[in-house]
């Protein structure tokens, strides 16, 4: 029974990387038909069944997508699965979630620091405008950790990198607010000040975009991080102490 469960695998795979390989060889696009099943089946040599596997495995992955009563397209090819596994991760221990939101944080802050001369170029007058509405709109959702609170904080974030036009930036800006919302009911140690510097360092972030100053942008975006990760640290030490 094993031997048949690893050759349908490695059948599957091999269907899978074929599908791909035709992908590539026709220069098809998000969005393009794939050809039907029986097609395929034809095509590629391989049983309906093989095809139906590898299709689902690819679905899966977001290469393809299955629209039902449509047929097959060629997948948005985005990073879904990533995400997904970042947020199972932090739902297999009390541990994990917070080491895969420290790890978020850190590609985060990586991304708009080392950003931050393109995105004081590319935001424009309108962008900022709604950036500073949303920054009004934190005092009134209350603490930190409120549902609110935290849906205010991640559309300025998603603003503030859209212009860039760089989708794994986006995605992973996602991948962050899935994780956090997993974390966030354990973090606690939230205080009035934390909420006062989390709203001060988004007022500093568009001031420095709107005056070009990339020195102030890049520590305000510091700033902003910093009670995220003290309120980290805390919980893990709740959980397991010494670490």
């Amino acid at each position: 029974m094993t031997e048949v469960r690893v050759g349908r695998s490695l059948l599957r795979q091999e269907v899978s990387e074929s599908i791909k390989r035709y992908i590539l060889e026709n220069k098809l696009r998000p969005g393009d038909p794939l050809p039907t099943e029986s097609d395929l089946c034809a095509t590629l040599g391989a049983s309906r069944s093989s095809v139906r596997e590898a299709v689902k495995t690819l679905n899966a992955l977001d290469i393809v997508e299955v629209r039902h009563g449509h047929g097959t397209y060629v997948g948005r090819l985005s990073l879904s699965a990533l995400v997904e596994s970042l947020t199972f991760r932090g739902l297999l221990s009390s541990g994990d979630d917070f080491r895969v939101l420290s790890d978020l944080v850190d590609v985060r802050e990586l991304f708009e620091r080392g950003m931050a001369d393109r995105i004081i170029s590319q935001l424009d007058s309108g962008h900022l405008d709604t950036l500073d509405a949303l920054v009004d709109r934190m005092p009134a959702q209350g603490t930190g950790d409120g549902d609110g609170f935290v849906e205010v904080d991640r559309a300025f974030h998603a603003l503030l990198v859209e212009p860039l036009g760089n989708e794994l930036i986006g995605q992973l800006s996602m991948a962050f607010w899935d994780v956090y919302t997993i974390v966030a009911p354990h973090l606690k140690v939230i205080t009035f000040q934390d909420e006062v510097d989390t709203v001060t360092a988004h007022r500093n972030i568009v001031k420095a975009v709107r005056e070009g100053r990339t020195e102030d942008f890049v520590k305000a975006v510091a700033e902003h991080y910093a009670p995220v990760r003290r309120r980290i640290a805390e919980a893990r030490l709740r959980i397991e102490p010494g670490a």
